[in-house]
């Protein structure tokens, strides 16, 4: 969703350019996986690294092994990152080790919590890199804060770019046909933090609420394979089949935008949902102790709730005292442009070929 925008904009941006998209495989269950690369009208990736699951370390190292053969190969004048997973991270690394700039997309976001493993790949890349995109103000804020004002870019934000594109489509597919709820008739839900879902008396908490919660509108649940082994882990699968939750399997972008465009409110866990629902004016209640898009809380839809189960039953009330979101500054679905002309300038003036 982050990179589409790009790699399609400097495709026409920058014609005599040869971008290189590689997929590292870190999400590697294809309904999370290939069927997000189809949907936004992505080619074929050139390379697929297979790195799979495993610890933060070994995941990491198979992607930097990886990202490191592929660049000795093809020797690009940029390597592009997006987000802040572990691929991330690595690609970076394998970029600057071996003496290549890198461009980090998404650049400047802080949780300031450094119990989260994206904190740490989002802060180091943002060092690493000589090209960064943010997608707020808030974001330049943090670069600044920490030193880096050299080639920061403030382009606005990509996913919704990809978001404004496909959202009608997304509505056309009438997702919730298949989950038996109606437009405006349910609530969505999405967890897959550790800190959460790992955490048995959290998650037992959770669902408890959940279960609760939808007694008054159906709630549907796409399960992120990590949260599912975690419930089935804590024998609570059968609590959640007995309510009025639909639990679903992960679902494509499509099918996903669909139900988050017609929800009644989200319940998430994820960073980009809560940019996402700001988009779309759905009200969204964030189940963390922070969050690194406060932009989306100052004149999005977001709310905070903490890391704290308990705050879930406020959720009908909050929604009655809900406040419009407001316009946020160049989320307006060119902010891939507006990153591809960085590149194919930065490319341009190395006069080499570029990785992505």
């Amino acid at each position: 969703m982050k990179a589409a925008p790009v790699l399609r904009a400097l495709r026409a941006a920058a014609p005599d350019t040869d971008p290189l998209l590689v997929h590292t495989g870190q999400h590697y269950d294809p309904e999370m996986s290939d069927v997000f690369l189809d949907q936004l009208g992505l080619p074929v990736p050139d390379v697929f690294l297979g790195v799979g699951s495993g610890t933060h370390a070994e995941q990491t190292a198979r992607a930097l092994v990886g990202v490191e053969g592929v660049l000795l190969e093809h020797e690009p004048a940029l390597v592009v990152v997006p987000g802040d997973v572990n691929s991330t991270l690595a690609g970076a690394l394998a970029a600057v080790k071996l003496g290549l700039p890198v461009a980090h997309l998404e650049a400047g976001l802080r949780s300031f919590d450094p119990t989260m493993p994206e904190e740490h790949n989002r802060r180091l890349t943002d060092h690493l890199s000589a090209v960064l995109f943010a997608h707020s103000q808030s974001a330049v804020d943090n670069l600044a804060a920490e030193g880096i004002v050299e080639g920061v870019h403030l382009v606005g934000n990509t996913m919704i770019d990809s978001l404004l594109e496909h959202v009608e489509t997304a509505r056309a597919r009438r997702p919730w046909d298949a989950l038996g709820v109606e437009p405006g008739g349910y609530g969505l839900v999405t967890l897959h933090r550790p800190a959460l879902v790992d955490d048995p008396e959290l998650l037992r908490a959770t669902v408890d609420a959940l279960v609760e919660l939808s007694a008054a509108l159906p709630i549907v649940f796409p399960v992120h394979p990590r949260t599912l082994e975690r419930l089935d882990a804590a024998g609570l699968r059968e609590q959640v089949a007995r309510s009025n939750m639909r639990l679903a399997k992960p679902l494509g972008y499509l099918e996903f935008l669909g139900l988050e465009a017609e929800a009644r409110y989200v319940l998430t866990d994820s960073g980009g949902v809560q940019e996402e629902t700001s988009a779309l004016g759905v009200p969204c209640f964030t189940l963390r102790a922070g969050t690194e898009r406060p932009v989306t809380i100052e004149l999005g839809t977001n709310t905070l709730l903490g890391l704290d189960p308990n705050r879930i039953s406020e959720i009908p009330a909050l929604l009655e005292r809900r406040r419009p979101a407001q316009e946020i500054p160049l989320w307006d679905g060119r902010a891939g442009e507006r990153a591809a002309d960085a590149i194919a300038q930065f490319v341009e003036a190395s006069r080499v070929g570029i990785a992505t």
